[in-house]
């Protein structure tokens, strides 16, 4: 079997027993293939399997030095796609991370193990924190991007999208891949039943408002047999996310809002509005589908800084502070 042959069944594994999405596995495919040509320039030839063992760590560094100078390359290209240096980071940190779970999947399956993967450090990255809409702007959203439509159908549409967005917390994929017959879960027990990341389904409990505005949806829906796409566009197929985002984009402009106003920041407006309004961390992780408690907790941290921030303008022993500080500048 060849190393090529390996990353086919790695990532049928994937698909299959980890049950990932298709962009983790569209992401993870690119990155090995990376990785094995630059490994067979490097090593004079296809590596085997035999070959994938027998890989150093001076290899490995080898490899990422090759990414970094490949990234300054493509960012010095005319008209080439702007990536901050953080960016570029994440990119080989994520690349590193399917190199190491590629090989953990070889060591147990496939008896061929090489620990000089594990000894590779990822790239430094910043810790983003969660940037939400201020309540005002998120609960005005629905309505105002709504007024922004062109056509009655899809100002009721996109008002019921992005009030679903705030109301649930759900990632822009998980509404547009809903069904007109997922709305039948809701019907009697108030909860939509969300097909997440990796295949995992999780209930989100829907406001009235939200069921509301689903079943005034589905009157009007254009083709509402049970399994049409909840959410259409204009020729009737699934709508998009780029739509959906672009009616965001225009109503952010409009409004003077920042470039971190999307329909993901609606999820992340949720999950902190809960949060300063004493919801358990534990809650909002199941509400969100989130694997990790410590991916929920980046909402800690985000309100620890709002409330440091606001400390900093309001207390009156720092703004003493502050004066202080702009007579000695």
């Amino acid at each position: 079997m060849t190393a090529e042959d390996a990353v086919q069944k790695f990532l049928a594994w994937m698909a299959v027993e980890k049950r990932a999405s298709l962009l983790t596995i569209d992401a993870y495919r690119g990155d090995l293939a990376r990785f094995l040509a630059f490994m067979t320039t490097h090593l004079g030839g296809p590596p085997a399997m035999s070959g994938l063992a027998s890989i150093t760590l001076r290899d490995l560094r080898a490899w990422l030095a090759h990414e970094v100078a490949q990234a300054q390359e493509q960012a010095s290209r005319p008209h080439a796609r702007r990536s901050t240096p953080d960016q570029a980071a994440r990119t080989r940190a994520r690349r590193v991370s399917a190199l190491r779970s590629f090989f953990k999947y070889l060591a147990r399956r496939e008896g061929v193990e090489n620990p000089a993967v594990s000894l590779l450090r990822l790239p430094r990255t910043k810790k983003t924190l969660p940037r939400p809409l201020a309540r005002e702007d998120a609960l005005a959203a629905p309505d105002d991007i709504a007024s922004m439509a062109h056509t009655p159908m899809e100002e009721q549409r996109n008002a019921t999208l992005f009030l679903l967005l705030y109301g649930c917390g759900l990632r822009i994929s998980e509404a547009l891949n809903l069904n007109i017959a997922d709305l039948h879960t809701m019907e009697g027990s108030g909860v939509l039943r969300i097909h997440g990341k990796g295949g995992k389904e999780r209930l989100v409990p829907v406001l009235p408002a939200v069921c509301r505005a689903l079943e005034a949806w589905r009157k009007r829906h254009p083709a509402p047999a049970p399994d049409s796409p909840l959410f259409v566009g204009v020729r009737g197929g699934r709508l998009q996310p780029a739509i959906a985002q672009k009616a965001m984009r225009e109503w952010r402009v409009s409004n003077g809002l920042p470039e971190h106003v999307t329909p993901h920041a609606l999820r992340h407006s949720f999950a902190t509005h809960l949060m300063e309004g004493g919801a358990d961390l534990r809650v909002i992780q199941e509400l969100l589908g989130h694997a990790s408690l410590s991916t929920t907790q980046r909402y800690t941290l985000a309100d620890e800084a709002r409330l440091l921030d606001v400390w900093t303008r309001a207390h009156p022993r720092a703004q003493m502070e502050h004066n202080a500080h702009k007579k000695e500048g």
